[in-house]
């Protein structure tokens, strides 16, 4: 049986290589996904989905930092080559993911990697009533 360590550092290694099938494997079918800096993802379909367009608009890279056991919890903090950290939390149940919880900079993201901004992005929150 592996651990939610050795589960993570799996899927550390199929995010490297941008492996949208092994990676999404690690997922139970009803986990939840939520990046703090978007709405939380319910659902393998969704996950990967979500995994597809990030893949597809940045080379992305976890270096491990340290992982951090908790009972059927694993706590990685992360970097990536171009300097961003950050932090994911995985409930790991029977081998597979079923929550996982991401925090870093979307904004330091997108500007590290050259991408351009969404025209929406600085606009969330800001709404007037």
């Amino acid at each position: 049986m592996k651990s939610p360590i050795e589960v993570v550092e799996e899927w550390i290694q199929h995010f490297n290589h941008a492996d949208l099938n092994a990676l999404t494997e690690l997922y139970d079918e009803n986990a939840i996904n939520h990046q703090v800096v978007m709405q939380p993802l319910i659902g393998i379909s969704a996950i990967r989905e979500m995994f597809e367009i990030e893949f597809s608009r940045a080379k992305m890279v976890c270096i491990k930092e340290a992982i951090y056991p908790s009972g059927d919890w694993a706590i990685l903090e992360w970097r990536d080559p171009n300097g961003l950290r950050g932090c994911g939390f995985f409930k790991i149940q029977n081998e597979k993911i079923v929550f996982q919880r991401g925090y870093f900079d979307q904004l330091t993201f997108f500007r590290k990697q050259g991408l351009e901004i969404p025209s929406d992005y600085l606009n969330q929150g800001n709404s007037t009533q």
